[in-house]
């Protein structure tokens, strides 16, 4: 079903985002990658087994994401899948001990930037009838822990965005989905950390987390289904995990 279908993955550059760009490549396929790294993205363009449009992209600047959508190349504009899953977190601090400048980052990425890719690419899917969004949300969007009050309101938004899409594409065609990750082991935590690695290993020490790639074969499951079906939600936890902020550790 997925064959010569064109696939858009924003945050393509790295973790979950370019692990899902390898797995609709694999099913046949074409992708439209999107990420502020350019460099990342032409080393994924050039060993990705299909064709690649790769967009040089911060889905934070909504001119921007109108301006590269609207210059996609004619044979690349009628998008069948958009995995929005460009994300991330900054800092780990107690709310009263925050940094706004982390918590615009994260909000207008998160957030807001989800919103204008949606927006510039769902108005031609209803428009031909047909096409899915993914949503990459979190485990963080429908529990809180100490220290992620931003960030898990920005993913409890995307869970809340998501189901109201839903509605409002009620009877276009048009098919809306989550897939909701527990503890990954990605950049995401060194992102967090700003570079501090031991920390960020210290997130996933004595436990074995989820990769990427297990990430990304639930989206591309949820995005293979047949055109009836929709998948509402899917929540991924690692065997070593069964809450946020419950962990087994060894």
């Amino acid at each position: 079903m997925l064959v010569d279908a064109t696939v858009v993955v924003t945050g393509a550059s790295s973790g979950i985002g370019a692990a899902c760009a390898e797995a609709f490549a694999a099913v046949g396929a074409r992708l439209v990658i999107c990420a502020r790294r350019s460099d990342r993205l032409r080393d994924l363009a050039e060993r990705l087994p299909t064709e690649v449009h790769p967009v040089a992209l911060d889905v934070r600047d909504r001119a921007a994401v109108d301006a590269a959508f609207a210059a996609l190349p004619t044979q690349w504009r009628d998008v069948d899948v958009l995995v929005n899953n460009a994300g991330l977190a900054a800092g780990l601090a107690p709310l009263q001990d925050g940094d706004p400048d982390d918590w615009d980052v994260t909000i207008d990425t998160n957030v807001k930037g989800l919103l204008y890719v949606t927006r510039a690419v769902v108005p031609a899917m209803v428009a031909r009838g047909a096409g899915h969004v993914v949503n990459v949300g979190s485990i963080a969007g429908r529990e809180a822990y100490p220290g992620g009050a931003v960030y898990c309101a920005t993913k409890a938004a995307v869970d809340r965005i998501t189901r109201a899409l839903r509605m409002d594409l009620l009877g276009t065609g048009v098919r809306v989905s989550t897939v909701d990750p527990g503890l990954v082991e990605t950049e995401f935590s060194v992102v967090r950390f700003a570079g501090d690695r031991d920390r960020a290993d210290a997130v996933y020490r004595g436990m074995t987390p989820l990769t990427a790639d297990d990430v990304a074969e639930a989206v591309v499951w949820v995005a293979d289904r047949p055109a009836h079906v929709q998948v509402a939600e899917v929540v991924l936890l690692p065997t070593d995990q069964a809450s946020a902020t419950r962990v087994a550790r060894r």
